[in-house]
């Protein structure tokens, strides 16, 4: 990078601590800047990370994926999954004075259903209606048993946003939007920073010990790291090569966490022109692709064995992960032998990536490996927000991408595989697929539930519309005058209990 660029953005980085005297303001570096500020719309992690000072949502989840309350203070199912009963919290206000209560959310959750710019339908095709039993008391009534509603409103589904607010601003509620959340929106410019305000009629406002949070947007790690260490900001991710300079250093912090955040290689397979071609019509050809990547190697060259290589988008050693399909091998020989035998020995196909310095080095790592297999893969480097925007439209033979995790399997899995899951960009669609998806959201037994997953696993495996690498593991660096904060394996930054000494 040139010196010109690292030494603007470090001032860039000093210029966001400056605030009113007194006020107390917590500077969050971002890896790219977030997608639509709106619930219904936006599909980044980096937007996640963003809402979770914004949007309180019904449910939220510990560090151990257990749901815990937020906005809904306990639930219940009845005896045929049928329905599912909430009490809501009392006192609570959005962020404009509106009051929180079961109508505001039957509006948010219809708002996700029928509004034509939400992505949030294919999350809540089960929920039928929504009834209003008192100002405390909401019950969802289900179209069939949907395990995986829970967890579905644990993330932006589950998010409730200021229903006038909403109604008037349409399309348009990014721009400025309205939660029930810690901290209000105040201003955004594009590319360059996220400005939030605490709100003081926040119902949890005694565990709120910040005035302001500034979201910055910075691709290059190694200058969110300088910037960490200038004092610019006050809390970065690490990648796994920062980690020496960390601990070496007295006035930073280390913090780690498990997490089912995982990265994969999207193929499109059948959405127009771009998947015309050996790649993407062939799984034999996909088959090879998996063959001729060495996922440990990958992680030590890149990783520096700190994360954890998965070919499943469960992380292993949890309950729905499938052992009988362990990573496999890199096998060279099989890769050309497979590729041999569909009749293209060196098929061709553009890979695209976000055009961070690691996501391209992992990229490059597979131009090199497959390319021993016979392979010739372009790299396309692409701003993350225009790579999403090309993949929603089938612009694409092939993209890495990471996909945050969810607590419920059936969000890590659904999403990408099921014929109309919101991210399956390559539109693949296999019906025995969606059947054994189906039949595990009707049960809350884990037992029954992992049978219909490996026999989910047995599928997409063998047609491999996507290539599943590895988890990552979260590190964050932080200054040492932080205190409080505890990322789950979700990797959201939540503002309670954070503080500045």
């Amino acid at each position: 990078m040139a010196k010109g660029l690292a030494t603007g953005l470090l001032a860039l980085g000093m210029m966001l601590g400056i605030g009113t005297a007194g006020a107390t303001t917590l500077r969050i570096a971002l890896s790219q800047d977030p997608d639509a500020l709106d619930p219904a719309v936006g599909i980044t992690y980096v937007g996640r990370v963003v809402f979770a000072s914004i949007c309180d949502k019904l449910v939220d989840i510990d560090a151990k994926l257990n749901y815990v309350p937020q906005l809904a203070t306990s639930w219940s199912w009845s005896a045929d999954n049928l329905t599912l009963t909430m009490k809501l919290r009392p006192g609570v206000k959005f962020q404009d004075g509106e009051t929180f209560d079961a109508a505001a959310v039957k509006a948010n959750i219809e708002r996700y259903q029928t509004a034509p710019f939400s992505k949030r339908k294919a999350e809540l095709k089960s929920v039928q209606s929504v009834e209003v039993v008192d100002p405390m008391t909401v019950v969802f009534h289900l179209s069939k048993p949907d395990a995986s509603l829970l967890g579905i409103l644990s993330d932006r589904a589950g998010m409730m946003v200021a229903p006038d607010d909403a109604a008037k601003a349409g399309d348009k509620f990014s721009d400025h939007p309205v939660c029930a959340g810690p901290f209000k929106f105040s201003s955004r410019v594009a590319q360059e920073k996220i400005v939030l305000d605490k709100f003081d009629g926040y119902w949890n406002k005694d565990a709120i010990h910040v005035d302001q949070i500034v979201f910055t947007p910075v691709p290059d790690s190694s200058v969110q790291l300088a910037n960490l260490k200038s004092g610019g900001f006050d809390i970065i991710g690490l990648a796994p090569t920062d980690l020496p300079s960390i601990r070496g250093d007295k006035s930073l912090k280390l913090v780690q966490s498990p997490s089912i955040l995982y990265y994969t290689i999207s193929i499109n397979t059948n959405n127009g022109p771009q998947a015309k071609n050996p790649l993407g019509e062939n799984p034999k050809v996909r088959e090879a692709l998996e063959a001729a990547i060495d996922r440990n190697v990958l992680n030590q060259v890149v990783f520096n064995g700190e994360y954890t290589p998965n070919n499943q988008p469960i992380l292993p050693d949890t309950t729905y992960y499938d052992p009988d399909h362990p990573v496999p091998p890199r096998d060279l020989d099989k890769a050309k032998r497979l590729l041999k035998e569909a009749g293209v020995e060196h098929p061709s196909f553009t890979l695209l990536a976000a055009n961070s310095p690691v996501d391209l080095q992992v990229a490059q790592v597979i131009q090199s490996m497959i390319g021993e297999a016979g392979f010739d893969m372009k790299i396309q480097a692409t701003e993350a927000n225009t790579l999403t925007s090309a993949t929603q439209k089938g612009d694409y033979q092939a993209t890495l991408v990471f996909w945050s995790g969810r607590p419920d399997p059936d969000g890590n899995i659904s999403i990408w595989l099921q014929c109309d899951g919101f991210l399956n960009w390559g539109k693949y669609c296999n019906p025995q697929l969606d059947d054994a998806l189906a039949k595990a959201r009707l049960t809350t037994d884990p037992a029954a539930r992992l049978a219909q997953y490996k026999r989910a696993a047995d599928i997409y495996l063998a047609d491999r519309p996507h290539i599943f690498l590895y988890n990552i593991k979260w590190l964050w660096g932080t200054t040492a005058k932080l205190e409080g904060f505890s990322p789950g394996v979700d990797g959201l930054i939540r503002p309670q209990g954070m503080m500045l000494k």
